[in-house]
């Protein structure tokens, strides 16, 4: 079976830290694809600022086009708003019955997880990567059998902090690849 682990996020936008955990999930062979799932709508997440679903998936597919096994995808357009995690593993699950799925989610989901809908349901079915975000430990010793803490640096950028530089009319070549750094000076959200 082709292990898939599902990276789901706004990503708005994507930047060298999506890139990074991505990498450093095929690094530690814990898929064999990652799979960047933007997602149209996070129903634990302000939708004010949000760049637009299209536009958020062509900076993703921008940031991987050169990154060996990590994929763009727009899976979660075609599924009821807002995205919940369950309901997506579950139609991937039905849409793609030769592979197996694992989630890949930050430390500070996994402090959160038990809020999620249906959690229990998504620990029984499917294996978690959990990647570390600064300001939020998670003890290895606490954590289920098929729950994995990634070996990865704390990344410093988020996508708070690229929105925030950009409409300073600050340089984010730091922040995100080449390719997208030139998308998002070109877009008429970033310059209010």
């Amino acid at each position: 079976m082709k292990r898939i682990a599902v990276f789901g996020g706004s990503f708005n936008p994507v930047h060298y830290g999506h890139i990074g955990v991505a990498r450093r999930v095929m690094e530690e062979n814990l898929a064999d694809e990652v799979w960047l799932m933007v997602s149209p709508r996070n129903p634990l997440k302000e939708q004010s600022g949000l760049l637009d679903e299209g536009i958020r998936l062509d900076l993703v597919r921008l940031a991987v086009a050169d990154v060996p096994g990590v994929v763009a995808c727009d899976f979660e357009f075609a599924l009821p708003r807002p995205s919940y995690s369950w309901q997506t593993l579950a139609a991937l699950t039905r849409t793609y019955p030769e592979a197996s799925f694992s989630l890949v989610i930050g430390s500070d989901n996994w402090l959160l997880f038990p809020k999620w809908a249906h959690y229990e349901e998504i620990l029984d079915r499917y294996s978690l990567i959990v990647y570390p975000r600064p300001g939020f430990p998670v003890r290895t010793s606490s954590l289920p059998d098929n729950v994995r803490l990634l070996d990865a640096p704390l990344f410093p950028w988020s996508s708070t902090d690229v929105r925030n530089r950009l409409r300073q009319g600050g340089d984010v070549s730091d922040m995100v690849p080449p390719s997208v750094a030139e998308r998002l000076r070109n877009l008429p959200f970033f310059q209010e």
